[in-house]
């Protein structure tokens, strides 16, 4: 399992249900997840949507967009193009589910590794590329984030 010293414990909570599971229960689980899919809100994002925010190599033509929470958090919205993609839906509503409102340091901490120990180590290359891309948005938001508020707090301290 993804090592878990800085991981939030939602997604922490997740790993550990899906470590012992069984292929037919985690295709189960999955799917479940998949079912909890919600569209991206309008106000957030509308078709046709910005490149900035399509997932490269993702297979099911998946988005990822953030908003800023009041408590300095970041909430997380998808889409998922391919109506087939039920990993990419599971996917999504996971790092929705696990990740959002979490602290930044934790969020932007997560490994891309953590798609193999949800999906297990068989998942094909691509839909294994197209889910690590996800997660390395959410990441990277997360990182962005983490930087602009340094860098506030840098000019906060200089004035």
């Amino acid at each position: 399992m993804t090592e878990s010293k800085a991981i939030p414990s939602p997604l922490k909570t997740v790993l550990e249900d899906f470590a012992f599971v069984e292929r037919p229960e985690r295709a189960e689980l999955l799917i479940e997840a998949a079912d909890r899919f919600e569209e991206v809100p309008e106000r957030i994002a509308t078709r046709p949507f910005s490149e900035e925010h399509h997932v490269q190599k993702c297979e099911s033509d998946a988005y990822v967009w953030w908003e800023d929470l009041p408590d300095g958090n970041l909430k997380f919205y998808f889409a998922v193009e391919n109506p087939q993609g039920l990993s990419a839906k599971s996917w999504a509503v996971i790092m929705d589910e696990t990740l959002s409102d979490q602290p930044l340091e934790q969020v932007a901490s997560v490994s891309c590794d953590v798609v193999f120990d949800i999906y297990g180590k068989d998942v094909s290359m691509g839909k294994g590329q197209g889910l690590m891309g996800i997660t390395d948005m959410v990441t990277t938001a997360a990182r962005r984030k983490l930087a602009a508020r340094k860098l506030a707090e840098m000019k906060a301290k200089a004035e």
